[in-house]
């Protein structure tokens, strides 16, 4: 699974030649972005133009009739997202590109707590999650945009942590996932995910563990055990 991510590249301007981030949205560095936030997303407006925007990270189906179950979709399988009520539609046509430049996962210890772990690519690039997103409309006139995150099979690198990670898109697939007249069939070819060669895993301290905390310490290295203050 995908529950905690990074974008701390320091220079926005990278993030918007990279990707197509207007002016308008403000960027700034996020060291500890989790389920419930406001993420920076690339989607595509009606005439199929990419564009960028923030989306609710917890996906809620547009037919939901209450918008609490986002935060229990904050991921789909690829493997069964073409069948899964909530998402088949938002596959079908309206995916997008969650922007990061690094992932969290934890290793479990014979004892003590788990050791956090941030994930990159091996080249430290920025890169996109293949996501999905929806837009939901309450009964009060309130609108929702929401999104939620793809994983597949953990890659070797990964795979000693947990059996699952996101689906981060070769920067080639990224218009074609976009683009909606791509025939769905086509899709999974697009969600080849890193291999472990591409893969860089990092030890951090236990900052990340608190939700609540977005600062730049979730990328520490590990204190010694014993010496680490308690997050």
């Amino acid at each position: 699974m995908c529950g905690r991510y990074t974008l701390a590249t320091p220079n926005p301007a990278d993030v918007r030649a990279r990707f197509p981030i207007d002016e308008s949205i403000e960027l700034r560095r996020r060291y500890n972005v989790a389920p419930g936030d406001e993420i920076l997303a690339v989607t595509t407006d009606r005439e199929g133009r990419p564009r960028g925007e923030l989306l609710r990270w917890g996906l809620v189906p547009s037919w939901a009739k209450k918008p609490d179950t986002g935060l229990k979709m904050i991921n789909a399988r690829m493997e069964t997202v073409a069948e899964r009520p909530a998402f088949r539609g938002p596959y079908e046509r309206l995916r997008c590109l969650i922007i990061a430049d690094g992932f969290y996962e934890w290793q479990k210890k014979p004892s003590g707590p788990k050791q956090p772990f941030h994930i990159t690519r091996s080249d430290d690039a920025l890169f996109a999650f293949a996501g999905l997103w929806s837009v939901w409309h309450g009964e009060d006139g309130r609108t929702l945009r929401t999104c939620t995150i793809l994983t597949t099979a953990a890659n070797s690198a990964v795979a000693p942590l947990h059996d699952r990670m996101p689906v981060i898109l070769d920067p080639e697939a990224e218009s074609r996932w976009l683009d909606a007249s791509t025939p769905v069939e086509r899709l999974p070819s697009l969600l080849s995910s890193l291999t472990a060669e591409e893969t860089a895993l990092h030890p951090v301290g236990r900052a990340v563990n608190d939700a609540r905390y977005d600062g730049p310490e979730c990328l520490a290295a590990p204190e010694p055990d014993g010496q680490e203050a308690l997050f």
